[in-house]
């Protein structure tokens, strides 16, 4: 269906300044023309031939992508290209078109003209000749060099090649209808892998096989000079790129081992495949940009360059493989009809990301404490941290989790200020404590016979080998609960997810066998973090969260930091007299316990100081879980390994 815009058009001001009052009132108003879309909406129908894609990423120097295209056009229509928008994965209209430069047309060899589309401005007309057939397009795609222009996609060392950042494609098409021939350029001697068919190798340049334009897009490229790849099993490849070499021969055989234990376990889980073949690709890197991201046979990775070396210290940093690898099932084989789109185009609604991605965030956990690639103690250690936080977070007074699904769109993850009462992306992290209270109730309802296992099977499990997409909604994952084991799952999720104001999220691990309580000590993934960047919770104490310099990072809405005034931005500088440290914070909370002695700080905003004093008394506060009695409990049964 086309889409119908708006257009205001006003009157001139001098007709306003000298007609009479009443006149005014009545013709000042603006008149609305409706403007109709000249862009076709997609059908499910190819281009007259297949495009070439020819991207050269050889100039690492200056970290530019150029690009050259051939598009075959109907030469009875005006010729339209888009470039990609609304992003698979993204959650929302991502599409990276500020950094696209010097964009140039040929229509039959000939140069022509082009205009941006005034209000989809994603979409470019193209002046050609009427029977064009045609269409070279040639630019260049700037990537970030600095942080503040974006994420860093090359470094001297290693690349990460989206290609909807390199590549127009025909209005009117579904993406799966576009056939294209991609073939890259990488600098000398640089590996460079995507879960991509056919290629072959001439000198620096990969060539691969036809593709269509939405499998192109849902296989990206990691490129590098340091690289080692480890086969593990099942046809899933560990493809590892780093900065320097030695980060990747840190590895040891039990390190490779928890990753293929990782893999047998979540095809135990599905119980099938939905690739011929799945691609790891992880950066180990201080200078790519971060990212996490899944695609139906791969995923792109970075984590930091001692995953290796200091296995044993970052157990919390493990949990980013799991995640995308369940996304394979849930999210790109199985994915929400309102948010499966023909194209690039169409926006995506992501109202069931609490399935997306919050189910994902279940059976990351789980499937990270069955492999063996997190301990039990960084699982249950995660689920305290969340269930505390939802414990406490003001903003579920009057925000749903469902509303947190539409925060990729209006949000695009900015930081917020006062995070705790706007809420944020949500649905990952509570959604992944509804789901394990999902888990728990089937258990508890079925004598232990049933589990969200078996709808894991059910749901995504289907169809053994299918690489395609099979859409649902809300009554089919309803249904589904209810074949599993029958209860009102329809009321129990809406109240969880679609209602503000529920109950804390702590049912399943209440149900597990397990309790929320707070001690003075923190638990493993806040002593990692503090370890790693010096970071200090004091979320459940001062109502704050501090990096190593005192700087606030974040304050609990109506907490004590924030009834103190003290938000984020700014900087504790002094605690009871003495410089900031961690140890003098932790200190001064402690000794405050004994309700004699007051916190004592001095607070730097804008270039303003201010003394603060506290009377806060309940000494430092960290979550954990710990069992409710002695033996085997429903969530310890939950994390053990099903690989025999």
């Amino acid at each position: 269906m086309s889409k119908n815009i708006l257009k205001i058009t006003c009157y001139s001001a001098a007709f306003a300044l000298f007609s009479a009052a009443p006149v005014l009132a009545q013709n000042s108003a603006p008149t609305i023309t409706p403007i109709i879309s000249t862009i076709p909406d997609p059908v499910d129908t190819a281009p007259p031939g297949p495009m070439i894609l020819e991207v050269d990423a050889s100039d690492i120097t200056r970290a530019i992508y150029r690009v050259k295209q051939r598009i075959a056009v109907d030469p009875d229509k005006p010729v339209i290209l888009l470039y990609p928008e609304w992003l698979p994965g993204k959650h929302g209209p991502r599409g990276a078109l500020a950094e696209l430069t010097g964009l140039t047309f040929r229509a039959d060899g000939k140069p022509v003209t082009w205009t941006r589309d005034p209000v989809e401005v994603y979409a470019f007309h193209i002046n050609a000749p009427k029977g064009t057939r045609v269409i070279d397009a040639e630019f260049q795609f700037l990537t970030p060099i600095r942080g503040s222009e974006g994420r860093r996609v090359i470094t001297p060392e290693m690349m990460n090649v989206q290609w909807e950042q390199v590549a127009l494609y025909p209005a009117g098409h579904f993406t799966r209808a576009i056939r294209v021939r991609p073939s890259i350029k990488l600098p000398a001697g640089w590996t460079g892998i995507a879960a991509l068919d056919g290629a072959q190798q001439q000198g620096d340049i990969l060539r691969y096989g036809e593709t269509d334009f939405e499998t192109l897009v849902d296989s990206p490229m990691f490129a590098g000079r340091h690289y080692q790849k480890w086969d593990l099993g099942q046809n899933v490849s560990l493809n590892v790129w780093a900065d320097e070499a030695k980060h990747i021969d840190a590895a040891k055989p039990e390190h490779i081992a928890a990753h293929k234990a990782l893999v047998d376990e979540t095809i135990i889980l599905f119980g099938s495949k939905h690739f011929d073949r799945y691609e790891f690709l992880l950066a180990l890197t201080e200078e790519l940009g971060g990212i996490g991201l899944e695609h139906h046979r791969s995923s792109e990775n970075t984590r930091g360059t001692d995953y290796f070396s200091k296995w044993d210290n970052k157990g919390s940093e493990r949990g980013l493989l799991p995640h995308e690898l369940v996304h394979s099932w849930n999210g790109k084989f199985r994915r929400s009809d309102v948010m499966w789109t023909p194209d690039y185009r169409t926006p995506m609604q992501d109202n069931m990301l609490w399935l997306y991605e919050g189910q994902t965030s279940y059976w990351d956990l789980v499937l990270a404490g069955r492999s063996g690639i997190q301990t039990k103690e960084v699982v249950l250690a995660d689920w305290a941290r969340s269930a505390a936080y939802y414990s406490v977070q003001p903003g579920r007074q009057w925000r749903s989790v469902e509303d947190t699904t539409h925060d990729p769109i209006f949000a695009a993850r900015k930081p917020k200020p006062n995070s705790s009462w706007s809420r944020g992306e949500d649905y990952y992290n509570e959604g992944s404590l509804v789901w394990l209270d999902t888990d728990m109730t089937i258990r508890q309802l079925s004598g232990g016979k049933k589990s969200l296992d078996d709808f894991a099977k059910a749901f995504f499990g289907i169809n053994d080998g299918d690489w395609g997409t099979v859409t649902y909604d809300f009554d089919d994952v309803v249904r589904t609960l209810n074949a599993v084991q029958p209860y009102d799952w329809a009321t129990f999720l809406d109240k969880r997810l679609r209602q503000a104001g529920a109950e804390p999220p702590l049912g399943g691990i209440e149900k597990g066998g397990y309790r929320l309580v707070f001690k003075e000590t923190p638990n493993i993934v806040d002593k990692e973090r503090t370890a790693d960047n010096g970071s200090l919770d004091l979320t459940y104490s001062l109502g704050m969260y501090v990096d190593k310099n005192g700087n606030v990072e974040s304050t609990l809405w109506d907490g004590e930091a924030f009834r103190q005034g003290i938000i984020t931005g700014s900087k504790i500088v002094a605690v009871n007299d003495m410089s900031y440290s961690n140890d003098r914070m932790t200190g001064a909370i402690a000794q405050a316990k004994d309700g004699k002695t007051s916190i004592r700080l001095i607070v730097e905003r804008d270039k303003r100081f201010r003394n603060v004093e506290m009377s806060y008394t309940g000494g430092l506060r960290y979550p954990h879980l710990e069992p409710v009695s002695k033996g085997e409990q429903p969530l310890d049964k939950l994390l053990l390994p099903r690989r025999k």
